[in-house]
């Protein structure tokens, strides 16, 4: 029986927060939509991926029969993995972007400005960086105003292990259009800071964008 709460089930977390923002075993999960007598998808899923050490290029590379052969898994469940597995191949055949690097928070916010300015709505992201500080990959971590109960350190931080980020900055926008940081945003930001301390993967900086205006907490000696 799944007993997680409808909202953190991976498909109404995808809706609601986006794909990035959910783990390779929510997702292997969502491919295979339900599980076996003994577990759920999200079960059968981190079994398929413990077969091949949480390693998902590993779980690709299993022969079509291995799957066929695989507990929960049946054609049909088969069919979904091995063309998602397809679809990532070419995926990555085709023509990438340029890397972004990111030298000063003006980067930051020609990186994730344009989509965040004019929302009616606070989103929290993380920039998961290398050790070249180029960006790995944006990640929507919450939707809604902004408080420590709903940015924990587990969401904001699993994104960022899981592409072994060098180091993370924190972004997100103010409806209001002023970008001074509130007390809940200096909060937030503490406890990110300190937690990322503790997991030895710094936090380089918390940009807020409003409208046209942003501030970077690094810059104004805030972090």
């Amino acid at each position: 029986m799944n007993s997680r709460i409808p909202a953190d089930r991976p498909r109404e977390r995808l809706w609601r927060l986006g794909a990035a923002s959910l783990t390779a075993q929510e997702l292997v999960a969502i491919l295979l939509g339900t599980g076996d007598c003994h577990l759920d998808a999200l079960g059968v899923a981190a079994r398929l991926l413990a077969a091949g050490d949480g390693v998902l290029r590993r779980l690709a590379a299993r022969p079509s029969s291995e799957l066929l052969q695989a507990p929960g898994v049946g054609p049909a469940k088969a069919a979904r993995l091995l063309a998602a597995f397809e679809l990532g191949i070419r995926l990555a055949r085709e023509a990438r972007p340029g890397v972004v690097r990111i030298a000063e928070p003006a980067d930051v916010v020609r990186i994730v400005g344009g989509r965040l300015r004019d929302l009616q709505v606070e989103e929290f992201h993380l920039l998961a960086l290398d050790t070249r500080s180029q960006v790995l990959r944006d990640v929507l971590v919450t939707r809604g105003l902004l408080d420590s109960s709903l940015v924990h350190p587990r969401e904001v931080f699993r994104a960022a292990i899981a592409e072994a980020a060098a180091g993370i900055i924190l972004v997100h926008n103010h409806p209001s259009g002023d970008p001074t940081p509130s007390a809940e945003d200096r909060a937030v930001t503490r406890q990110l800071v300190a937690a990322g301390q503790l997991l030895d993967l710094p936090v380089y900086d918390h940009v807020i964008v409003a409208g046209d205006r942003y501030l970077s907490f690094a810059t104004a000696g805030l972090l």
